[in-house]
């Protein structure tokens, strides 16, 4: 697909923003969906005239990851590029990565007589974790003749760099995740998952015993989870790719690594969704693509909070005319995946997608919810096609052929 657009990418001044209201689909409870029992005028109205579609992140019946759900946003088939979410929460934190390393994203965690009993330490806040992570980098500076750098993120994350002495061989980060994904279970042993993995393997295993021994009088954060090992890929660049100049505006420092590592102006930046709207207007005349990561919806549901994840999406939906009058060309509204409260966890259905622009048939759906989307112009489509989708809305494509 990126072969057929770059041939075809024709420049002007529309501008295109994409906000991804994180886990946005659910499954009903008491009957209705968590956007059917939010109140949602701002984004109801605009579906009625946009057109509407849901979207499936990788294939059907296939659970997506974060870093899969964005690549398939940004335009990029998550199959061809499998990247582990420990690059990007790397990344995200402002560390350099060299080809002599593996990232690992890690959680906090508490663990009782081999029993994990919390996967995320009680969500403890970022302060407290901050402190904790400046311990162990003082403590743990390497293991055998691998250097260790420690990087605090947002509440029970943090991500973990391994630098070895020699590059690395392409599949020497292949190794499982520590984290069971679930409560009442013991963790995950570090073992290789090819030949070249053996060393990787082992140092994790040190690092963990290393790091329990340090924490192990901690009330919550006793313990720690280690997910996504990977190394740096090779990845074309965003504006390559479709001739745009991008910006990212992203609290959460694994959604800022994924817009780095495709090429996007993806500053550290802080605060509330209001925040980013600020820093949104504040930039609009200096980029065409604007990329607008909303988490906590996300987080309510993992935690199966239904009313929670409601109310997110309200506060999201009384700010959206904030957005609508800087005046974008294309204005885009989805989720990376669906997160339903009532599965807690990630999910396999397709995602509700709305796309206004002057150019869209519109008129077929009365609401913004997964039920309202399916009626719509767009159908069923696969995530990928998002980013033509926007490009041809914004007049940013030739016609293909005589």
């Amino acid at each position: 697909m990126q072969d057929l657009i770059k041939n075809l990418i024709q420049k002007n001044n529309t501008k295109i923003v994409l906000i991804v209201l994180d886990g946005l689909g659910g499954l009903p409870v008491n009957g209705r969906t968590e956007l059917e029992a939010a109140n949602t005028p701002n984004m109801d109205a605009l579906a009625q005239t946009s057109a509407c579609g849901l979207h499936i992140p990788v294939s059907i019946g296939i659970t997506p990851g974060s870093g899969p759900g964005h690549l398939g946003l940004f335009g990029y088939d998550p199959i061809e590029y499998q990247i582990g979410r420990g690059i990007l929460e790397a990344l995200g934190l402002g560390l350099e990565i060299r080809k002599t390393d593996v990232a690992v994203r890690c959680n906090y965690a508490t663990i009782k007589d081999g029993i994990i009993i919390d996967r995320r330490a009680g969500r403890m806040p970022s302060e407290q974790t901050r402190k904790i992570t400046e311990r162990l980098q003082k403590e743990i500076t390497g293991i055998d003749d691998v250097e260790v750098v420690f990087a605090p993120g947002m509440e029970h994350r943090f991500a973990v760099l391994l630098r070895f002495p020699m590059d690395l061989e392409p599949d020497a980060a292949m190794i499982p995740d520590t984290d069971p994904q679930k409560e009442g279970a013991s963790p995950v042993a570090p073992s290789p998952l090819s030949k070249n993995a053996g060393k990787v393997s082992r140092i994790v295993e040190k690092l963990i015993a290393k790091v329990h021994e340090i924490l192990k009088n901690e009330e919550k954060a006793n313990y720690i989870l280690t997910r996504g090992f990977s190394g740096m890929p090779h990845i074309t660049q965003f504006q390559e790719a479709f001739g745009l100049n991008a910006l990212a505006i992203a609290t959460y420092p694994m959604y800022r690594g994924l817009a780095r590592l495709v090429g996007m102006y993806a500053p550290a930046i802080e605060g509330s969704v209001e925040d980013e709207i600020k820093f949104l207007k504040q930039n609009y005349d200096k980029y065409d693509f604007f990329f607008l990561h909303v988490k906590k919806i996300d987080s309510y549901a993992e935690d199966g909070n239904f009313e929670g994840k409601c109310a997110r999406i309200e506060e999201f939906d009384k700010l959206l005319p904030d957005i609508l009058r800087m005046k974008f060309d294309v204005v885009m509204i989805t989720g990376d995946h669906s997160t339903p409260a009532l599965m807690k966890s990630h999910s396999w259905h397709p995602v509700p997608f709305l796309l206004k622009s002057p150019y869209v048939l519109g008129g077929l759906c009365n609401a913004f919810s997964e039920r309202e989307c399916v009626k719509g112009e767009l159908g069923i489509f696969r995530t990928i096609n998002l980013m033509p989708l926007a490009l041809s809305n914004a007049g940013r494509l030739k016609k293909f052929g005589a």
